[in-house]
């Protein structure tokens, strides 16, 4: 990794040098256009819209039209003039429970190293956010941007998370949720269950982004048969022709539960000689593959019997 930013955080009378990195890495495959009938690449050019001419970067400025039709331009020297954050200073704000920063409010992720030769100062602070078990508000300015920012311990590396100023968060409000019906004791049981049943360990290193992986695939297909697509056919899929729609709650939680039993049975028997603490993949493989534990239990033939125990549960 290469360091994007050098500085120190201010912690009281104490300063911890530190180099900043970005902690994330978008793992999407790019493309740019090209004109379909030749192949050409596509060129973007700046056209001033009063003269018709190119504008080199430059001599461009940053232009605020406002709501009732008024033009402000601000220059980098107007920038300049704005309150800013130290650029190479990470001021400390206050310390708060880390329970208390909502997620939703987590951007942008960067690790920090320490910058000097005994990074005594930064383990003090590392070991001083874990033992008291809060997360550090400070001040981050970045690319001419100051952002609150949320300084914090993850690996036994101290981390800056950007966070979003309260009022880039917007209110959820949703008339459709104002009177809907509470869900029933026998629903929420059932849901219980079968969360239950699914429960294991998060292990983000078990889910794959699958469009990437296909599109690659293609990429590399393409590329190894001279430069013409590869066009794979779906098998198609077996229908027993039943309706699929299941209009009570209870019943679909009740086969839910089943199939995913089901499944984690199947999944361990596979693996008899793993350890127990494998047997996890097996509950999140259903949870990702829920079209197929519906159909499993259209399918199978206990599946009237479990509709008259969801009846006699829904009676009850």
């Amino acid at each position: 990794m290469r360091s994007i930013w050098k500085g120190s955080i201010a912690f009281g009378l104490v300063n911890v040098p530190v180099k900043v990195y970005s902690a994330t890495e978008q793992h999407d495959i790019r493309f740019h256009q090209v004109h379909a009938k030749d192949g050409g690449r596509i060129k973007y050019d700046r056209i001033c819209q009063e003269c018709g001419k190119s504008v080199q970067f430059a001599d461009i400025d940053k232009a605020y039209d406002s709501p009732d039709g008024e033009r402000v331009i601000l220059t980098d020297d107007d920038f300049d003039k704005l309150p800013a954050a130290e650029k190479h200073e990470i001021p400390v704000l206050e310390f708060v429970p880390t329970e208390q920063i909502d997620p939703i409010l987590y951007d942008k992720s960067y690790f920090l190293e320490p910058d000097s030769a005994s990074p005594k100062a930064y383990v003090l602070l590392r070991e001083t956010l874990e033992e008291t078990e809060r997360t550090a508000l400070v001040h981050f300015t970045l690319r001419q941007k100051t952002r609150l920012a949320a300084l914090r311990v993850r690996d036994d590396v101290l981390v800056i998370q950007t966070l979003l100023w309260p009022d880039e968060v917007r209110a959820a409000e949703f008339p459709s949720l104002e009177d809907a019906p509470s869900a029933r004791p026998q629903e929420v049981k059932m849901a219980t269950s079968l969360v239950e049943s699914m429960s294991s360990e998060f292990d983000p290193t078990e889910y794959t982004d699958d469009y990437q992986i296909e599109l690659r695939k293609l990429i590399d297909e393409t590329l190894a048969n001279g430069g013409e697509k590869v066009i794979h056919t779906e098998a198609e899929k077996d229908d027993d022709g039943e309706d699929a729609e299941v209009v009570d709650l209870v019943a679909a939680l009740q086969r839910s539960v089943e199939a995913a039993g089901k499944n984690a049975k199947s999944g361990s028997s596979s693996t008899s000689t793993s350890t127990p603490a494998k047997k996890a993949p097996a509950k999140k493989a259903a949870a990702k593959k829920a079209p197929a534990k519906k159909t499993a239990a259209k399918k199978s033939a206990p599946a009237k019997a479990t509709e008259s125990k969801a009846d006699e549960a829904k009676g009850a």
